[in-house]
């Protein structure tokens, strides 16, 4: 998965997905949505063979790439928790 910065505004972000990973797209926008800085957050697949899928996010304060950024730390944070908790149960 690659991300392509299309549109940049300090209240807005637009962002192509290339070769996007539903599995990661929809808990970040889950987490995007979680945030009470963030106005607006979608991902818009449009045309599977003629459209790239798109992520929006709208901030009501703050800036938007930071808004991201933040919800890739959460989410990276979420997941080494849980790779511990699994790497814990398996060694007893």
């Amino acid at each position: 998965m690659e991300l392509k910065l299309v549109e940049k505004e300090k209240a807005s972000i637009k962002v192509e997905i290339v070769h996007p990973d539903d599995t990661l797209i929809y808990p970040l926008l889950s987490e995007l949505l979680k945030d009470e800085d963030v106005s607006d957050a979608q991902y818009v697949t449009g045309h599977p063979q003629l459209d790239k899928p798109v992520l929006f996010v709208k901030t009501k304060k703050g800036e938007a790439q930071a808004a991201l950024k933040r919800a890739a730390e959460a989410l990276a944070t979420r997941y080494r928790d849980a790779k511990g908790l699994v790497e814990k149960a398996l060694a007893t």
